[in-house]
């Protein structure tokens, strides 16, 4: 899959990974098109990027979708990449009385349902491509958790499991399928996100990231160096160490 010479549907494009994703790939000569679901947030990505288009969009509405996927189809026949990079990220207190389900139940729908809701629509028209791809982003919480952000953390999970079914399930088609996990990235995902110290800066995230992506063989995982400790926490044994350090006593 040439990404570089391809139409990308970018969810969530108007902040953070997405964005900076966005602005990677089109600067590598991609049509880039991009959603967001804050129509300001969204209009200034377009206004300082003039290549990229966009729609706004709130993932988590079904009949958004539909609506969007019979748009964006006919408004750019061309289109043959989706990126599912919409997401929220929402500490919680299971201790709390009562504890806040709707905190769970938004998780859910952004990052879980909202990426099979929206593949599903896709695939007639992906599937009439001569190449063609969908890319999910989960996150090394997938891998090792962190456990004030469960549902967060059990979504990404899902996403990896369902991302590997998805392959197997579409390896006769011409549609490659791969996953994204960042590391902890400089961005505003969670509150003070982009000020940790410990995050990977966002531009360095994005350029290691789009290289592997856009290597000449198609991966099935983007891993950048900084969250293979996760990745590889249960093959080498340091599955708990790994955990000791991202939820510490």
């Amino acid at each position: 899959m040439n990404f570089s010479n391809s139409t990308i549907l970018i969810t969530g494009g108007n902040s953070g990974i997405g964005r900076g994703l966005a602005q990677a790939l089109a600067a590598q000569g991609a049509k880039v098109i991009i959603t967001g679901r804050n129509a300001a947030t969204l209009a200034e990505t377009l206004a300082a990027n003039p290549t990229i288009q966009g729609y706004e969009l709130e993932v988590t509405n079904p009949d958004q979708i539909n609506a969007f996927v019979s748009k964006i189809t006919a408004d750019h026949p061309d289109l043959n990449a989706v990126i599912h990079n919409a997401g929220i990220m929402i500490f919680e207190d299971v201790l709390a009385e009562p504890y806040d389900l709707d905190i769970v139940e938004r998780t859910i729908a952004t990052n879980l349902l909202a990426p099979i809701r929206l593949t599903a629509a896709l695939l007639p028209h992906l599937k009439s491509k001569p190449e063609a791809a969908i890319v999910t982003v989960s996150s090394g919480l997938a891998f090792v958790p962190r456990a004030d952000a469960l549902t967060y953390s059990a979504t990404k999970a899902a996403i990896h499991s369902w991302t590997q079914s998805l392959r197997h399930e579409l390896r006769k088609t011409k549609i490659s399928v791969v996953e994204l996990a960042p590391p902890l990235v400089a961005t505003d995902l969670t509150p003070g996100q982009s000020a940790n110290p410990h995050a990977m800066p966002l531009d360095a995230f994005v350029s290691e990231a789009v290289a592997l992506l856009c290597a000449a063989q198609t991966p099935q995982e983007v891993l950048v160096q900084r969250v293979m400790p996760q990745r590889t926490a249960e093959q080498t044994d340091n599955f708990d160490k790994v955990f000791g350090m991202i939820n510490p006593d």
